[in-house]
């Protein structure tokens, strides 16, 4: 009698694990494009949000302004790195970028962090387009 539980359960767990691979195989493979967009517009919120204090205790910017503009910036770079799923938030993506370096007339310095964080977009962008050429394995 231990022996036909023995095989019942090797059996279920075979069931399991053939179950497990179908959903896994089912399942979109992760968009390694995305990811790099993704990252990059993590790290931009990262450096955006810190440009607030610079903005309120070096150039004397009001808080309210530097909380507005680099905050809100900030949020907005997190939600597209959300919705990155959809088409257009390539394009939206795009803009907000734009949007990043003009805080440059509000701390210089993100002139310079903005296009750099600009250049990693476009190499996001340049590689994705590379990688969709490549034959489907």
């Amino acid at each position: 009698m231990a022996e036909g539980t023995t095989e019942g359960a090797t059996e279920g767990t075979r069931q399991q694990a053939g179950a497990q691979a179908g959903a896994q195989a089912g399942r979109k493979a992760a968009n390694p494009v995305r990811r790099l967009y993704a990252t990059v517009l993590a790290c931009e919120a990262i450096v955006i949000a810190l440009a607030i204090p610079v903005a309120v205790a070096v150039l004397d910017v009001s808080g309210a302004t530097a909380g507005a503009v680099c905050g809100g910036l900030a949020v907005l770079c997190l939600l597209m790195a959300g919705l990155l799923r959809f088409r257009w938030s390539f394009a939206a993506g795009s803009v907000l970028q734009v949007a990043i370096i003009a805080t440059g007339f509000m701390v210089p310095a993100m002139f310079f962090l903005g296009v750099l964080f600009g250049a990693l977009w476009l190499t996001a962008f340049w590689m994705g387009r590379k990688v969709e050429r490549l034959p489907a394995r």
